[in-house]
């Protein structure tokens, strides 16, 4: 009995481990086959709701972008959040490169804006003290016209259209009834003041009785040159913004995105969640979808270029500090020249507009800047010297912000040529012995690695550019338009002194910039050769801002006038004095 019952459990208990090891060994490849990992990438890199991921994968799944012949974790949706994905990941990356560029433009424009406006606040301060000082009886009439002069040169270093020549004159135009009042025929004050048609009258007829000689042309020239080179700064700072934020928001052709997917994402269809695209594939890929912002990578060195000659021409030998801190030289020595030829000045006002004859009184100034003997007839100099050398700490200070922004420009020249290989670079890329080259894994790409720009292109194995960025072409021709205006309103910024003899501040053991030509381009594995200006910039977070240049503070100065002889390194005293304080509690 027991013997017949025996071969039945056994067999029935051979059935049921066979059953169960079955089982488990379905259970086992199912889970090695599961979409899980995928899931869980797609979550986290937010690409779109988990659940349009699959929990196995499919077969003869009707893919676009991903096509693979075996069981795939995509599907289309999938496939559309990924374009969608990958495109906003991309600009992010762009714009997290371009930060510090664009921060670095902007927070110099405001830096020098800061200085410009610092500057016009002193010497407009300078230019009351004088009037309050020594020409008392003009300053309560003649300091609104002060505030007009060096509001007007305020906007004028804003961008505004004011002309600083028409400004200055325009300026001289409204004292010189109250010139004429007050020191050279004061008998006739209560019919000229306010605006009374005596009054229009001389400001009409001032230029041609030029009672203050040729000193209203001098400041005039002065100013327009050094204030010329400041404001065209400012509009090139702005115009290097608007390039930045333009290529920021590039845009990307639909066979880009179907190569960005490919590069970054079809490697989760089947599973391979970690691994990285090769080197040389992702330049193929940056380089073409980046095709119209490379090219804007010439038109970017010369603005550059044009930068640093801006730079100097406005800070070089502080020919914009020392043209703002003459105006109150000028103006001194402008009022002595009417008072000296009050005789002549009155008969020919009386002449043209009617006036009394009443001796001029012959007024003096009660404490003159110079003596009336420095005042000749001699014809018109290029520009006022100053009285004593500027010390050298001043010098120091004052080229502060110059040589630091200068310093960091340089990082930049290259930039536009530099981003796909900026994007293509860290933790983007695989660094072990194997990589994705959208195909599938391999131990090297081994496809040719393009150049930069539109005609290096047709050549790509991986991108195929159809057409130009019409906003790249548009942007491109807007900054080699600006480029060649500036050229063409400063023609002598050539000329000025080499940065080099100012310190390049380029450090020991660095070359010039590098392109594919000169042996930079990569070879079949995709790892390519770095010029040291190439590549410097490291990736910001825009959420941790940047430090800020050196901002001066305001100043207004009140009081007398000193003598002429301390007029100079008295201001350029307190200038440094201010300087000083802000970097001590900065």
């Amino acid at each position: 009995m027991s013997r017949g019952i025996c071969p039945r459990v056994n067999c029935c208990g051979t059935v049921w481990t066979l059953t169960i090891v079955i089982f488990a060994l379905v259970v086992i490849d199912a889970e090695a086959y599961s979409c899980h990992e995928v899931k869980t990438a797609f979550q986290l890199r937010q690409v779109g709701p988990p659940q349009r991921v699959p929990e196995t994968p499919g077969t003869d799944v009707d893919l676009l972008v991903c096509k693979h012949p075996g069981p795939s974790c995509c599907t289309r949706k999938m496939e559309e959040s990924y374009q969608f994905a990958v495109k906003r990941e991309t600009l992010h990356n762009i714009h997290s490169y371009s930060y510090e560029l664009e921060h670095l433009i902007a927070s110099h424009s405001n830096a020098f804006q800061y200085m410009y406006q610092y500057l016009l606040s002193f010497s407009q301060g300078h230019l009351s003290s004088l009037l309050e000082g020594t020409f008392s009886s003009l300053s309560r009439h003649a300091l609104p016209h002060v505030n007009q002069l060096f509001s007007s040169l305020s906007l004028y270093l804003r961008g505004a259209n004011v002309s600083v020549e028409a400004t200055v004159h325009q300026f001289y135009d409204n004292i010189f009834p109250l010139v004429y009042t007050q020191l050279i025929n004061s008998g006739v004050e209560d019919g000229v003041m306010g605006g009374s048609e005596a009054a229009d009258c001389l400001r009409m007829i001032r230029q041609d009785v030029n009672p203050f000689g040729h000193h209203p042309a001098v400041m005039a020239q002065e100013l327009a040159g050094a204030l010329g080179a400041g404001r065209q700064l400012g509009l090139a700072l702005e115009e290097g913004v608007e390039v930045i934020n333009a290529t920021e928001h590039a845009s990307m052709s639909k066979d880009c995105v179907k190569s960005l997917v490919k590069m970054v994402y079809c490697s989760h269809c089947r599973g391979l969640t970690l691994i990285k695209p090769c080197a040389g594939y992702c330049m193929n890929v940056m380089r073409g979808c980046l095709a119209s912002v490379s090219e804007l990578d010439q038109p970017w060195r010369r603005y550059t270029s044009l930068l640093e000659q801006l730079t100097l021409a406005m800070a070089g030998h502080h020919s914009l500090e020392l043209s703002l801190l003459g105006v109150r030289g000028h103006v001194n020595e402008a009022l002595l020249h009417a008072q000296l030829h009050g005789p002549l000045i009155n008969a020919m006002v009386v002449k043209v507009c009617g006036l009394s004859t009443e001796e001029p009184t012959g007024m003096q100034p009660t404490s003159p800047e110079v003596t009336t003997s420095s005042i000749t007839s001699s014809p018109p100099l290029p520009s006022a010297a100053p009285s004593q050398p500027l010390p050298e700490q001043w010098q120091g200070q004052l080229a502060h912000l110059k040589r630091e922004f200068l310093l960091h420009l340089q990082r930049y020249k290259s930039f536009f040529a530099a981003l796909p290989e900026m994007l293509c670079e860290g933790e983007t890329i695989g660094v072990g012995s194997t990589c994705w080259s959208g195909d599938g894994v391999v131990t090297s790409y081994t496809g040719r690695v393009v150049g930069n720009g539109l005609h290096a292109q047709r050549q790509n194995p991986e991108v195929k550019v159809r057409n130009v960025d019409p906003t790249m072409v548009e942007v491109k021709e807007r900054l080699e338009l600006f480029i060649q205006e500036t050229q063409e309103k400063f023609p002598h910024l050539g000329d000025m002194e080499a940065w080099e003899e100012l310190g390049s501040g380029e450090e020991e053991g660095s070359t010039t910039d590098c392109d594919d030509e000169d042996g930079c381009q990569s070879s079949g594995d995709g790892h390519e050769k770095k010029s040291p200006q190439e590549v410097p910039i490291e990736r910001k977070s825009s959420d941790s801002p940047p430090e800020t240049p050196f901002i001066p503070p305001s100043v207004h100065v009140r009081g007398g006038s000193p003598s002429a002889s301390q007029v100079q390194p008295w201001s350029l005293a307190l200038l440094f004095a201010g300087l000083c304080l802000q970097r001590m509690l900065f």
